[in-house]
């Protein structure tokens, strides 16, 4: 088939790499977010998607809208017979949706119709969950609604952040995403109704979402240390700055410090939560590089009793 690939981050370029290798395909264009400012000095720059896409010699294009006319008339002239996607960044309208003869095609890192939404590897993470996976549907109008074609499972280890579930799924769901392609061009893969039960939402965790509350469970500030790692990051107050909470892992010994409450040793740091406490592994002051939460307390001298939390 002739595709158009709709990605734009980091975790889209594995599925694109597989579609180029698989040499059954011809990626004929990619579609990405138009550069964005990044670094200090704010400067333009292009998405992963579009980089690894010009590295292949491959047309990029940067609609600042998918329902631009422009870009509309160029997708008509390319005439994909497929669109896979993943992790575009954008809406799609019915417009570009009724171009390619078979659809646009997603690749979602859930297990739909669970956590249909902007991010479900870190509700996923934040739930609890014990398994996930990364499933392929025919886009319709619809939040992540449409039709599904193939499934993969991931198991969610103990210790995983959501960055690290995401890479793995990246590099499996690649795989699921060409193998796809090659079973609607064969005729072999029908696209399957979602069910309506189970269905939960997985909306962008915002700054807000990230803020840990110590009088929940030490298991929940796990999750939400976990889960908002690397983005948007996990924090905390700290003497009335953002103390950003890069690991930590729950201590099921140490029950005798309240909600919020320091303690600080020569080589370990301890929090306590709403059950027992959480040693602080590794942290990040506001304006200042992830350090060692040991070093970070020896230089600022936690008072006994000192809080962190509002």
């Amino acid at each position: 088939m002739k595709l158009v690939f709709a990605g734009t981050p980091e975790v889209a370029v594995p599925a694109l790499d597989a579609l180029i290798a698989s040499g059954r395909h011809e990626v004929a264009a990619v579609v990405t977010r138009p550069d964005a400012p990044a670094g200090r000095g704010r400067r333009l720059v292009a998405s992963p998607v579009a980089e690894r896409a010009e590295e292949a010699g491959i047309e990029v294009l940067k609609p600042a809208r998918p329902r631009d006319e422009d870009f509309l008339a160029r997708l008509r002239e390319i005439a994909p017979d497929c669109c896979p996607v993943v992790a575009y960044g954008a809406l799609l309208p019915k417009t570009a949706l009724d171009v390619p003869a078979r659809g646009w095609v997603n690749l979602h890192f859930s297990l739909l119709p669970a956590w249909r939404g902007a991010a479900p590897v870190q509700h996923a993470v934040m739930a609890g969950d014990e398994v996930t996976g990364a499933s392929t549907f025919l886009i319709e109008e619809g939040l992540d609604s449409g039709p599904v074609y193939g499934v993969l499972t991931e198991e969610v280890r103990p210790t995983d952040t959501s960055g690290d579930l995401l890479t793995r799924l990246a590099f499996a769901g690649a795989g699921l995403l060409a193998a796809t392609m090659d079973g609607i061009e064969d005729g072999t893969l029908h696209a399957v109704a979602q069910p309506d039960d189970g269905v939960t939402l997985a909306p962008k965790i915002t700054v807000e979402d990230a803020q840990v509350q110590w009088s929940a469970p030490a298991l929940r500030v796990d999750r939400v240390v976990r889960g908002c790692t690397p983005a948007p990051g996990a924090w905390t107050l700290f003497r009335g700055e953002r103390l950003k909470l890069v690991q930590a892992t729950p201590v099921l010994d140490r029950t005798d410090l309240a909600p919020g409450e320091l303690s600080a040793g020569k080589n370990n740091v301890y929090v306590g939560t709403g059950s027992h406490a959480v040693e602080l592994l590794w942290v990040q002051p506001q304006g200042k590089k992830p350090m060692k939460a040991a070093d970070w307390a020896r230089g600022v001298r936690i008072a006994h009793g000192e809080l962190l939390g509002l």
